[in-house]
């Protein structure tokens, strides 16, 4: 014999279960931020005060300011390289030095001109090949017919 539980509507909704009564939660959920950027005077500064600490003062230092001892690592290296010169380089891109724009500009234009130029001979080579032809043409049409000139 089988029984059959009933559980009212009310019961499956507070257990979590799913009804087509309610609708999907709409909220989107906030995406991460990037990564961190450090500037130079801050790397410069906690790795002055970094250095100065005791073991227990240090990872209170690495607490407080939301750091991993990995950072302090690289930001060493990068200070041995080149001091406040490889702390401080701007990140992405360098700015393109004027005249060097200015250089490839007149280069690009200078090969497109070329181009044309190489074109412009071309048509003119075929324009006077094809002037001769017809007057040989003409010459020889002439002296079929027994015309001259």
């Amino acid at each position: 014999m089988s029984e059959t539980i009933t559980v009212p509507l009310s019961v499956r909704a507070d257990a979590g279960a799913m009804n087509d009564l309610t609708d999907p939660d709409p909220e989107v959920p906030v995406r991460a931020r990037g990564p961190r950027r450090y500037s130079a005077k801050y790397k410069a500064r906690i790795l002055g005060e970094y250095e100065l600490l005791d073991k227990a003062g240090k990872g209170a230092l690495l607490r407080r300011e939301g750091l991993y001892s990995s950072l302090i690592a690289t930001w060493r290296e990068q200070r041995d390289r080149g001091a406040l010169d490889a702390l401080a380089k701007p990140a992405g891109r360098q700015l393109a030095d004027p005249l060097e724009r200015e250089n490839v500009r007149l280069r690009r234009q200078v090969e497109r001109l070329e181009g044309e130029l190489d074109k412009a001979r071309k048509v003119i080579e075929v324009q006077g090949k094809l002037s001769a032809l017809l007057e040989q043409f003409a010459t020889d049409s002439a002296s079929e017919t027994g015309e001259t000139r």
